[in-house]
């Protein structure tokens, strides 16, 4: 791959150069894919997911030495491809507002950098670009699987009550 075209794909297609919000831009390129995702059965999530983080993961590494170095703001292939990873394998069907909660929750943790995403971050290269979102992925996956099964309980009590 030439350089322009390992960053046109980091980049987001532009969207990292973006001057406010890269990573929110670029997190919602990740919002078809992650659509996408959730029709496929769950070994097929999981193996185009590993496909796609162990490609982000040179991609990543490439973009950065390009831009000098580190996890520049540029870079958001780590964001629009470890974001699917926040909604796959949760036994449920398309919804739309599950995939807006899970990218505002992903957004408040790869923000905030709760520890160990912030340690990540620390190892470099191309892994600690992608490993930081991909924790803060798996944050979000966490509390999306718990809130859904307070929200099918809270579901399942609502009809008992309306049962005569």
């Amino acid at each position: 791959m030439t350089e322009s075209a390992v960053l046109l794909v980091a980049t987001g297609f532009g969207a990292g150069w973006l001057p406010i919000a890269p990573g929110t831009i670029g997190t919602m390129i990740g919002l078809p894919l992650a659509w996408w995702l959730l029709d496929l059965s769950q070994g097929r999530q999981l193996a185009v997911m590993a496909l796609l983080l162990a490609m982000a993961v040179p991609l990543c590494y490439l973009a950065s030495v390009w831009l000098g170095g580190g996890d520049a703001s540029q870079i958001v292939a780590d964001e629009y491809l470890a974001f699917p990873v926040a909604v796959m394998a949760l036994s449920m069907k398309r919804r739309l507002w599950v995939l807006v909660l899970a990218f505002l929750v992903f957004r408040l943790f790869d923000i905030t950098k709760l520890p160990p995403i912030n340690y990540l971050e620390m190892i470099g290269g191309g892994f600690g670009i992608v490993m930081d979102d991909l924790m803060a992925a798996m944050y979000t996956w966490i509390v999306l699987a718990i809130g859904l099964v307070f929200w099918r309980r809270y579901q399942s009590m609502q009809q008992l009550r309306q049962k005569p």
